[in-house]
């Protein structure tokens, strides 16, 4: 007899039933004794807006060009957020979560390294990226040619018979062949750095775009508008960068005081000031008395957008990301705030396959200047629990809120 094909945590259970007339208290599905892979799953199916239901599925054959991952942890995006209120892009059912990380099972015989080339075998810890199944050249090597905003992405697939589209679930299912997907083995990173990996990259992103202007640069003055994650990680990319003078703007002083925390020098508070006028005095205050070289507007706020203008000297440089989805039109002079002051804009949305690569190199260095990424993550919450992590997300109560599987 094989001693080790015989389940003896499952013949306890039979054991322990037996004795007690009563059978084990059903639980969340999990790996049996020997690290076995469960039959089923569950996933965090969005069914109507505002609402998450706990669904339980078979887990699908892996193929040979497959990937099955154990989900550890995934945060919640604002785009989770926007969908989970709204439904704007339509999705409804669908598995939320494209922020995830996990420990991979289970794989198909072809699958030998990730996209970057890195070798890969079953007990490394993974993150997706995009998925390019109508552009399946795309390599490493496109550099800005692509970016997400051409690709799907795991997380926000319509529901289908694979049900495993999501990171907000136990287990996640990464299709191989012409599915097109992307993943990265970062088994070199923490949980928390790993689930910071994708709001990192859509930093590291933008401020490469920021550079093509040829205007950031070392002794840059810089503002950082908006100080929620995104604007407190971009604060953050610049620090590690060398950029010094980094002035945060925000109408909340806890947000302020952290981003001090991630590198800003100086922070103003627009609560402190009466019209536009006096609020870009204050920073140019907070500048030394200089209006900035380059500046970041990172709210999603239309009015912001506008502001932002006046906060940037003559020949600077503005980059615009804060809007990943429609939040309105912003009113500008065209004369006074872009041609007459040759401003040089940019816009950035998400990221590439390549600013994931930085982005792994990025967390390492900020770690190791004593930025306190981990301190992003203000709520962790199980998977049970996910409406009330969405609901977390919607009224702004932390930073980045994740969730994490037991």
């Amino acid at each position: 007899m094989d001693m080790n094909n015989i389940n003896i945590e499952e013949i306890v259970k039979q054991v322990l039933s037996g004795m007690t007339g009563n059978a084990p208290a059903a639980a969340a599905p999990a790996p049996a004794a020997g690290g076995a892979i469960p039959k089923t799953a569950r996933v965090a199916m969005m069914t109507e807006k505002k609402h998450f239901e706990l669904q339980e599925y078979p887990l699908p054959p892996v193929g040979d060009d497959d990937i099955l991952v154990k989900v550890e942890g995934c945060g919640v995006c604002g785009t989770d957020a926007h969908e989970y209120k709204n439904d704007p892009f339509g999705l409804i059912p669908v598995v939320l979560g494209h922020e995830g990380t996990g420990e991979i099972v289970a794989m198909g015989k072809n699958v030998k390294t990730d996209t970057a080339g890195k070798p890969v075998k079953i007990g490394d810890k993974v993150v997706t990226c995009m998925i390019f199944k109508d552009d399946p050249e795309i390599t490493m090597f496109d550099l800005n040619k692509k970016n997400v905003g051409g690709a799907d992405v795991y997380g926000l697939l319509p529901d289908d018979d694979v049900k495993f589209n999501g990171w907000f679930a136990d287990y996640i299912f990464i299709r191989g062949g012409n599915f097109g997907s992307t993943f990265f083995n970062v088994s070199d990173l923490d949980l928390d750095s790993r689930i910071l990996i994708e709001p990192c990259a859509v930093l590291v992103h933008a401020v490469e775009r920021a550079k093509t202007t040829g205007i950031l640069k070392f002794n840059s003055r810089v503002v950082v508008q908006g100080c929620g994650p995104i604007g407190l990680i971009c604060i953050a990319v610049l620090r590690t960068m060398g950029v010094e003078n980094i002035c945060a703007v925000d109408g909340n002083q806890q947000r302020l005081d952290f981003a001090k925390k991630m590198g800003a020098n100086t922070t103003v508070n627009f609560g402190d000031f009466q019209g536009i006028e006096a609020l870009a005095d204050g920073v140019k205050t907070a500048l030394g008395g200089h209006l900035a070289d380059f500046a970041f507007q990172c709210t999603g706020n239309p009015k912001a957008h506008s502001n932002i203008y006046k906060f940037i000297r003559n020949g600077g440089g503005l980059c615009e990301l804060g809007f990943f989805i429609n939040g309105g039109d912003a009113t500008i002079n065209p004369h006074f705030d872009l041609c007459s002051k040759e401003i040089n804009l940019v816009g950035s949305w998400v990221y590439n396959l390549r600013d994931y690569a930085t982005t792994f190199d990025f967390l390492k260095r900020a770690k190791a200047i004593g930025l306190p990424m981990s301190e992003l993550i203000t709520h962790r919450f199980p998977l049970e629990q996910i409406n009330e992590a969405l609901e977390t997300n919607l009224a702004m109560s932390g930073l980045k809120i994740a969730v994490i599987n037991k």
